[in-house]
């Protein structure tokens, strides 16, 4: 069954037999939310607990993390167009001072395999681009990410900077990075942090409300 190829080609990182598969499938006029909800999303899911359980690691993570934008850059028009609701929007940046993005890039592709419709603001983003994200926006859950103990401030600052503007009140903070903790996010008052891309899908889920 071509759903269950997806699902096995998503879950083994192939993005070739992953692009094959979609084409296929929409080609015999599978909707392109059973695609997503039936295959991409559940493969994302078991590819998250695998990397829990050890059995897979960051890099594997990264190649089904890319098959699956591959399904995505097929299915996105079509769901767009039919008007599919999604988890709901996260803006995504590495804070100011901060040029490190491979994290970041895991956590945004495991957000879009879960459902999540990400605008990804890249690296040394400053507090006024997020509160101009979060206005132009109006997602549900911010990420930050940062890697350097030095940039961990731009993590308050931004957060502070969206009590200013008023906006805090409508928007989730999540955080992470390596030298990020759970008593820092409780510090700068963020509403939420994780440790990984797999443990970020499942606090964004929480934060939004769908777990």
């Amino acid at each position: 069954m071509s759903l269950e190829a997806i699902y096995e080609a998503v879950l083994s990182g192939d993005a070739g037999t992953t692009e094959a598969k979609v084409k296929a499938a929409l080609e015999a006029n599978t909707p392109p939310e059973d695609v997503l909800y039936k295959s991409c999303i559940p493969a994302m899911e078991e590819v998250g607990r695998l990397f829990e359980e050890g059995e897979k690691f960051v890099p594997e993570m990264l190649i089904s993390a890319r098959a699956m934008q591959a399904a995505m850059r097929l299915l996105k028009p079509l769901l767009l167009q039919a008007d599919i609701k999604t988890l709901g929007k996260v803006v995504m940046g590495t804070v100011a001072g901060d040029l490190h993005d491979i994290g970041k890039n895991l956590v945004s592709m495991m957000l879009e395999g879960s459902g999540f419709e990400v605008i990804d603001l890249g690296t040394d983003v400053s507090p006024q681009r997020f509160v101009d994200a979060v206005r132009e926006h109006q997602p549900q859950v911010i990420g930050m990410s940062a890697l350097l103990t030095t940039t961990m401030p731009s993590m308050r600052a931004t957060v502070e900077a969206l009590k200013e503007a008023g906006l805090r009140e409508g928007v989730r903070v999540m955080i992470g990075g390596a030298p990020i903790t759970q008593d820092f996010a409780d510090k700068i008052g963020a509403d939420g942090f994780a440790p990984d891309a797999s443990s970020a899908t499942r606090r964004a889920k929480a934060l939004v409300g769908t777990t």
